[in-house]
């Protein structure tokens, strides 16, 4: 199995244009196996912990809703 090959100093760098890309990536969906595009969506939701002005825009792909578990 592969692992996720991304580090917190790799979030760091990463530039506005590359996370658009990755979005678009997240958008079109055209994976050729689900993991890979589970890599991607980890990926943005890293980006989304450290750095969440940068993913703001794409904030809907990461499907993060509040539950109410009352």
């Amino acid at each position: 199995m592969k692992t996720l090959s991304f580090s917190e100093q790799d979030v760091a760098r990463m530039t506005e244009q590359e996370i658009a890309d990755l979005a678009e990536r997240l958008e079109r969906d055209e994976y050729s196996n689900a993991f890979e595009g589970l890599q991607d969506w980890h990926l943005l939701r890293a980006i989304a912990f450290q750095r969440p002005e940068m993913v703001e825009p794409y904030y809907y792909l990461l499907d993060m809703e509040a539950y109410d578990e009352s």
